[in-house]
């Protein structure tokens, strides 16, 4: 049975960026300031590495109740016995996850256009990352989004809508009373000598509406 998942302070992770010297303490730390869901992110490691740092990660997420998602690889949340998958647009397509994943996982897809929102609740997503809301060092060649097109697809799904991009205590006020029902977050939390403080910041600023 899928279970359901708070979306409101969704942690990316980027082991480049972190202040702890390990993944699983950075996660454990968010967590305790308030992370509701982690997306093990991670490029240029091989596929051993990513299994063994997802089994870490996973042993905290379990610890506090918190679902964790995959970046890309549905091998590997299967393997790990992870809670879903988040996929891009060159990815592998969202009908093909679902296959892959059974109804009993969750398949997120990031979306830049109304068009591929609408796409992905069609194919089966149960959210979309919309971004990058705000330019971005973490993903260089992000497709930017207006919080005008935000909002237009907003009025075009149901689905959950988890904004990314840039996203910081600068500007995480500007999602309240959108619609929107998470921020996801990877240096304004895991980069700061307090990650813990950070996540608590940016979640009480995002839930006062």
């Amino acid at each position: 049975m899928r279970r359901k998942i708070d979306y409101t302070l969704y942690l990316c992770t980027d082991r480049n960026l972190m202040s702890t010297k390990t993944l699983e303490e950075a996660v454990e730390q968010a967590i305790l300031g308030g992370c509701t869901l982690v997306q093990l992110r991670e490029k240029d490691i091989s596929s051993l590495e990513f299994y063994r740092m997802a089994v870490g990660v996973k042993k905290i997420t379990d610890r506090y109740g918190v679902p964790l998602i995959v970046n890309d690889r549905a091998d590997i949340a299967l393997a790990v016995g992870a809670d879903g998958v988040h996929a891009g647009q060159s990815d592998l397509p969202c009908k093909n996850l679902r296959t892959i994943l059974g109804q009993d996982r969750i398949v997120g897809i990031s979306a830049a256009t109304v068009e591929e929102a609408v796409r992905a609740q069609g194919d089966g997503a149960d959210y979309v990352g919309v971004g990058a809301m705000f330019p971005t060092g973490t993903k260089t060649d992000a497709r930017p989004v207006s919080m005008e097109t935000l909002a237009e697809i907003r009025r075009a799904v149901t689905i959950p809508i988890v904004a990314i991009g840039g996203i910081g205590p600068q500007n995480a006020g500007r999602f309240c009373g959108t619609g929107v029902d998470g921020l996801a977050v990877v240096s304004a939390i895991l980069a700061q000598p307090d990650i813990t403080s950070a996540a608590r910041e940016l979640r009480t600023i995002f839930r006062r509406v």
